[in-house]
């Protein structure tokens, strides 16, 4: 399909990266230049595709578990942290290991930890089998809860008066996540925990943009992998707000139906797709006919992560 009508494309701002994705990928790339390839990455550092395939060519090994490293070598667990029974795996094969959790994911550990030790039941909300919810459940002593949604929250078996805590997964709806926090609120009445302003600062900027571009556009297209919980979140934000909203990986993935007859397109990416994949989607729509590029005023992000203290000092 050529379209002979130009096509207005309006690029979310902030959009792709953000700090602890990037913290992550520098992890892998300055481990393989300390310790030379090949370095051993429990599961995906990040849920895009295109990055790991390009630490991959860089002497990466990504494995699903710890018994596929062999004896000695340099493994790095992913920005989505792990279970404490992970990392005394680690130890009992004496693996040389790199954490590249991103900060944010820690906090959240660090705070479950404080509930428990205050004798507080503990609740996390968040998607059940996601890596960084089965991490947090692994690295906060004694029993927890998942609650996924609303109903889920009402659904609890626990005395209304019990000292509770909930925490949350750092890449969730905001709005979502008040409506389970305010059905907990009404449930019990001891309960404690973080406003939803401690969901990553990444995740809640990338909605609010997400938000004020589903304004603009009859179209919205969100670059990022099917299993990034951050980007499905963003497609759905559009959807919610009466915009067609289409999840893409690259630009090999548009399908010219989407944005027949759109005026305006929005692109917006997850917090775990490089700009490179941004490009990829406007060349394509470029295929498809001429098409003006504009970036929508946002938020500047300008927050940076430390590496871990041995990559530092090397």
């Amino acid at each position: 399909m050529q379209n002979s009508r130009r096509i207005e494309v309006i690029l979310a701002q902030p959009r792709g990266f953000c700090a602890g994705v990037v913290r992550a990928i520098q992890i892998v790339e300055q481990a393989l230049k300390r310790y030379g390839p090949p370095v051993y990455v429990r599961h995906e550092i990040v849920h895009n595709k295109h990055v790991v395939e390009s630490l991959k060519a860089k002497g990466a090994v990504f494995v699903k578990e710890l018994d596929e490293v062999p004896e000695g070598a340099m493994t790095i667990f992913s920005a989505h942290g792990v279970a404490r029974s992970v990392e005394e795996h680690a130890k009992s094969r004496n693996l040389p290991t790199l954490d590249a959790t991103c900060p944010l994911v820690t906090k959240v550990h660090n705070q479950g930890k404080r509930y428990v030790a205050q004798n507080r039941t503990l609740i996390l909300i968040g998607h059940a089998g996601h890596p960084e919810v089965v991490g947090t459940m692994g690295q906060v002593p004694g029993p927890i809860f998942l609650v996924q949604d609303v109903a889920e929250a009402g659904a609890l078996q626990l005395p209304v008066d019990e000292p509770l805590a909930y925490v949350t997964q750092t890449t969730l709806s905001v709005d979502d996540t008040k409506d389970i926090i305010a059905a907990l609120k009404r449930k019990f009445t001891n309960i404690l925990g973080p406003d939803t302003r401690d969901i990553c600062y990444a995740t809640q900027n990338r909605q609010s943009a997400v938000r004020d571009l589903s304004k603009l556009v009859d179209v919205l297209l969100v670059v990022g992998a099917a299993n990034s919980s951050n980007s499905n979140r963003l497609r759905e934000i559009g959807a919610e707000v009466g915009v067609p909203s289409y999840l893409i990986a690259d630009g090999s993935e548009l399908d010219p139906q989407w944005v027949r007859g759109a005026k305006v397109v929005g692109v917006t990416a997850g917090a775990s797709a490089p700009e490179v994949l941004v490009d990829d989607v406007i060349e394509a729509l470029k295929r498809l006919g001429p098409v003006d590029v504009t970036v929508m005023p946002g938020q500047q992000e300008n927050v940076e992560f430390r590496l871990p203290v041995e990559l530092v000092r090397a």
